[in-house]
Order: C-alpha cells, then sequence, then structure tokens
C-alpha cells in the first residue's frame, strides 16, 4: 500500500509538531518548578526523624520513645546481598541509568493509555529517594515530573552508593520500622549482617506494600513477594540455582520483636521522658536526642531481680489466691479430619490454607493437637514481671514431679520443693491443708506461671503486693538502679517517687543535719531521758520510747544517730526548733509541705 504525498507530508508535520509540542511543554513545566526545586546539598546533611534514646552510665539502651524506630546505618554496614535484592526487585538497572530509566516511564505511559489503571510508577531508586525525602505521596502529573526532575538533579551530584544509603535509612518497612536496620530488629531480633539470604530477600520485598503484605501481618503474601525477589535475583545472576533453591524453601521466620533494650529500668525511662518533655516539647521523639544517665547496668538489673525475687519468696509464704486454669482441648472438624494439607513445618492451629510445598502427610497426634492448642491459648496473655507461661503435660506419681512444656517447646520438670507452697490462700493468717500429692494442684492441661531461678524453676503467681528500691551513689549523689514496682507493663505507678511512707529512722539524718548546722557538733550531749507532751489536738499523752525500750542518759550525738535513739531525736528537733529544721531539711530538695511541724 503507498501513501499519498499530501498524506506523508501531513503526518510528518503532526508527528514533528507533537514532538516539538511536546518538548516545548517538558520545557514549560521544567521552567515552572525547577525554581522550587529544593537543594540536593541539603541530602549530605539531612537530619532523619529519630526517636528519643535512653542509656544507662555504660551505654546500654534502657528504652527508646518515638512513632518512628529508626537506626541509621551507613552504606558498608549494609549486607551487598541486600543491595542485590533490593535493585533486582526495584530496580535492575539502577548502575546504568541516569536517574530515571525511560523504558520503565513508557511502560507505565503505556498501561496508564491502554487500562486506564497506574499498575506501575515506573519509579527507580533514585526517584523513590527523591519522593522520600522531598514530596508527598499524591499521584498527580505535577508530583511525578518534580520527582523525574530531582532524580536526574540528585544523580548528578551525589554517587550510587550515596543515594542507595540514603533509601535504605528512609524506606518505610511496616511495623514502624524505618530503614532496613530497624526492619532486621523488628522482624528478625537481629542485626541485619547477620540475617540469612532469603530474610534479606524478605525484608527487600516489603517496599512494595509494607503494611499489607509484612510477614507478620500477612505471611503467605510475604512468602509470594519474596520468592519474586529470589527469583530476581536468580534471573539476574545474583544468586545461583543452589543459593535460590535452599532460600526458596526457608520457612517464615518474622515475628514481632519489641525494643531490643539492654536494661530492664521502665520505671527510670518514663522518669526521663517525662523531664525531656519540659525541655524539649516540640520534637522529643523526632531529634534523635540521645540520654545518658547515671543508672548503672549491673545494679540495676540486680535491684530489678532482688524485688522480684522478694516479692515471690513473700508471696509464697501466703499461698495460692486461684486455682490452676484448665484450658480447652483443640477437636478436629470432620473436614480436617478427612483433608490434612499442611507442610509439616509450617502446620499451625486452626489454618488449613494449603501451601505452595503442600502435600498430605499424617495428622498430629490427638496429644500434640491439644499441646499446640494449648501453647497457642497461653499466647493470649502477657505474663507478668520476668514469669514464663507453660502447660501442664505429664504428672509423675511415683516421683510427684510435673512435667510442663513452655512456650518455646521445652520441656521442664517441677519438683514437690517447688510446688508445695501453693497450699489454698483462706485469710492473711490461714492457709488450707498442706500439698502432699501433685494431683491435688494439677490436672494435664493446665496453664501456670513459672518463675526460673538460677538452676530450676518454681511454680508462682503475679504477687498481690509491690515493692520500689532506690539505690543512690553515696559519694555524690548520683542514682543508681531504681525500680517502681514489680512490672511496668501492669502498673506504671512509680512507688519510689509518687507514693508517699513513712521514712522512719532513715529520716534522722536530716535532723542531724539541721542540730549541727545551728550551732551543735557531733559530740554534744542530749540526755536521753523519758519525756512526756501533752496536747489537746492528741487522743491520749505521748510518750515516746528508744526501740528497745531502755534509756542511756546523756548521749553524744554521734552515737545517738548511729544506735538510732528516738528520744535523743526528739530532744534534739525541739532545740534546734522545728521550724528552723523545716527551713534546712525543705534546702536540701525534700518538699516542705509535706513535712509535719510537730517533733513526731
Amino acid at each position: 500500500m503507498t501513501i499519498n504525498r499530501p498524506v506523508l507530508r501531513f503526518l510528518i508535520i503532526s508527528a514533528c509538531a507533537g514532538f516539538f509540542s511536546l518538548i516545548i511543554g517538558a520545557c514549560s513545566v521544567y521552567l515552572y518548578l525547577a525554581p522550587s526545586l529544593p537543594s540536593v546539598e541539603s541530602l549530605k546533611n539531612i537530619q532523619l526523624q529519630t526517636p528519643l534514646r535512653i542509656y544507662s552510665s555504660d551505654h546500654k539502651l534502657i528504652a527508646e520513645f518515638g512513632e518512628k524506630r529508626r537506626t541509621p546505618i551507613s552504606y558498608e554496614q549494609v549486607p551487598q546481598q541486600f543491595y542485590n535484592a533490593l535493585i533486582a526487585a526495584e530496580d535492575e538497572n539502577f548502575f546504568t541509568h541516569p536517574g530515571i530509566d525511560i523504558k520503565g516511564l513508557a511502560r507505565a505511559a503505556y498501561e496508564l493509555i491502554t487500562t486506564g489503571k497506574k499498575r506501575s510508577g515506573g519509579s527507580t531508586l533514585t526517584m523513590q529517594v527523591a519522593k522520600n525525602y522531598y514530596l508527598s505521596s499524591e499521584k498527580t502529573f505535577t508530583r511525578k515530573f518534580t520527582e523525574i526532575l530531582l532524580a536526574l538533579h540528585i544523580e548528578q551530584e551525589i554517587s550510587k552508593q550515596e543515594i542507595l544509603e540514603l533509601y535504605v535509612n528512609k524506606v518505610f518497612l511496616g511495623k514502624r520500622a524505618y530503614g532496613v536496620a530497624s526492619a532486621a530488629q523488628v522482624y528478625y531480633g537481629k542485626p541485619i549482617n547477620e540475617l540469612s539470604l532469603a530474610q534479606l530477600a524478605m525484608i527487600a520485598g516489603l517496599p512494595q506494600a509494607p503494611s499489607a503484605a509484612n510477614p507478620i501481618n500477612n505471611p503467605q503474601r510475604a512468602r509470594h513477594r519474596r520468592n519474586y525477589v529470589l527469583a530476581r535475583m536468580f534471573t539476574t545472576g545474583f544468586i545461583s540455582q543452589t543459593e535460590f533453591d535452599e532460600a526458596g524453601s526457608e520457612p517464615v521466620t518474622a515475628k514481632f520483636h519489641g525494643l531490643a533494650s539492654q536494661i530492664d529500668a521502665p520505671y527510670v525511662a518514663e522518669m526521663v521522658r517525662s523531664e525531656m518533655l519540659k525541655r524539649y516539647p516540640t520534637d522529643l521523639y523526632t531529634k534523635g536526642y540521645s540520654v545518658i544517665t547515671t543508672i548503672d547496668s549491673e545494679l540495676q538489673m540486680a535491684a530489678q531481680q532482688a524485688i522480684r525475687n522478694g516479692l515471690h519468696q513473700f508471696d509464697r509464704k501466703h499461698g495460692l489466691r486461684q486455682p490452676l486454669v484448665r484450658l480447652a482441648d483443640y477437636v478436629l472438624t470432620e473436614q480436617q479430619e478427612l483433608e490434612v494439607f499442611f507442610a509439616p513445618n509450617n502446620w499451625s492451629v486452626g489454618d488449613p490454607t494449603p501451601r505452595e510445598d503442600k502435600h498430605l502427610f499424617l495428622p498430629p497426634s490427638p496429644s500434640d493437637l491439644n499441646l499446640i492448642f494449648w501453647l497457642k491459648q497461653t499466647q493470649k496473655a502477657r505474663a507478668p514481671g520476668s514469669l514464663l507461661w507453660a502447660v501442664v503435660t505429664a504428672i509423675n506419681p511415683e516421683e510427684q514431679s510435673v512435667e510442663l512444656t513452655l512456650q518455646d517447646k521445652t520441656r521442664i520438670t517441677l519438683l514437690p520443693k517447688h510446688y508445695r507452697w501453693a497450699r489454698e490462700f483462706l485469710s492473711i493468717n490461714d492457709l488450707g491443708p498442706a500439698i502432699t500429692l501433685a494431683e491435688q494442684l494439677f490436672t494435664v492441661g493446665q496453664k501456670a506461671l513459672l518463675q526460673k531461678s538460677a538452676n530450676n524453676y518454681w511454680l508462682a503467681q503475679e504477687p498481690a503486693t509491690q515493692a520500689s528500691l532506690v539505690s543512690f551513689n553515696p559519694q555524690n549523689g548520683a542514682l543508681n538502679a531504681l525500680v517502681g514496682g514489680y512490672d511496668f507493663a501492669r502498673s506504671k505507678y512509680n512507688r519510689s517517687t509518687q507514693a508517699d511512707r513513712q521514712p522512719g529512722s532513715s529520716f534522722k539524718p536530716f535532723v542531724y543535719s539541721a542540730g549541727l548546722e545551728f550551732g551543735l557538733t557531733p559530740a554534744s550531749l542530749i540526755n536521753d531521758a523519758p519525756v512526756v507532751f501533752e496536747d489537746d489536738s492528741l487522743e491520749a499523752v505521748w510518750r515516746p520510747e528508744n526501740y528497745s525500750g531502755k534509756f542511756f542518759g546523756p548521749t553524744r550525738l554521734r552515737q545517738a544517730l548511729y544506735k538510732s535513739r528516738n528520744l535523743v531525736s526528739i530532744r534534739l528537733l525541739s532545740q534546734t526548733g522545728i521550724g528552723r529544721s523545716i527551713r534546712y531539711i525543705a534546702n536540701l530538695g525534700i518538699d516542705r509541705s509535706k513535712l509535719n511541724r510537730d517533733l513526731s
């Protein structure tokens, strides 16, 4: 077929006009947007939003506060295989294109024209950096064109390695994790350089749908995405067939890992956070503040353990307040009994979804089914303090020992001496009959709380009482350790700072210090003799006594202090003057409103 010259001329002119119109339009948009483009130089000094972190005096992490969990990391700290996975999945031509992928943009434009849907954005990693650092997520032509211009500009100013470093620190990867270092901690509980190939591929596949397709919210969809990333790595030559097969068959092991704090000091962390919020109310959780406290990590751990051990020892003296709860058994449906199509290593109760690698196998035994189901039920409630949930799986009538299984499938044996304290609580002074047989307490299928000691486990319950502890350095007054209660997650009330209690003899040094301030000396004599106070506001005459009930006559202050003589302290306060003593003690930081204006 031949085209006559007028038609050919028209087509050529139309094509040229369209081309020049496109060029003019692009230039116009560029001239319009160029003045408002941010400086790429700012990328080199950009301040990432990082949370408030609180550390002990030896730089061990106590707590982290902030919406975005982010740990900045350098290019060299990220394994090369992660970059390979990212490039294979997101931007195969990253090291050869100038910031934009013409083919990718053309493909995205073609899909939009032919289908009317934006199936892909044609974005390169550089364009994603431009969007993540400078632009919003709105899907408009203006934003896309700005993204393209910025990507071209970025490529001219910084290296490919710097672009990758910016990307891996900024990208959102689900579960409040921003950046690959935080994602490795959130999903796998370890640094990114310790992850397997399959785990690296899992994280590299998250940017597409970090909330909907992460391995915690949707393990099956995340697994498909991971295997796609591995396939792309194999196709592009980054991994071998053997590596592809091994990584592709690896089960999904991701689970949520909370803050990787190294020191258990939540009450201290909350005190610091409250004080910092007063000082930096606008940017406390985004500026990346690091607070180094005076907390000694070893003393803090010892204090926490001492409080919990002491409360459990006290609690055991008062018996078991509630009997152990028997868990429900698992019942297979008729359909599940006839068709079991799970892979053995991925089997889980209540999840009969066929896997890609499904094959027929015999279902678990009823006892195994029950154990799996029981353990699943214990996961619904958090164990208080440092206690552990376990399930009773067997009772040995000969030794009167009890076998229990922890949530991590560890089997432990409970000896009689570790559960016989659990007599029934009747009242504060009365307990039920002694425990002579394990069957008095236990039946198979019960859930129980256990306390782990040095070499064994004790049957336990959440203590009904509370305690607190404060430890100061006597040389400089620094706070070495503080525990505000048994379990911060159960009660955030800080008994160390918020509770009012009678100080008792611990207040005597302040009284003696006031006496020394106003003229007395350690050698001054005060009579340790009976004294009687009459006051209309009192129901009876007040006759204070020493703890021993004895009187020792004239006593030097230094001796009265270390022997804690009550009568000398009262006479000293009377001699110094209540008003003067209160004013002096208030200067030491004690709230004046909490000091009674009497000799008690």
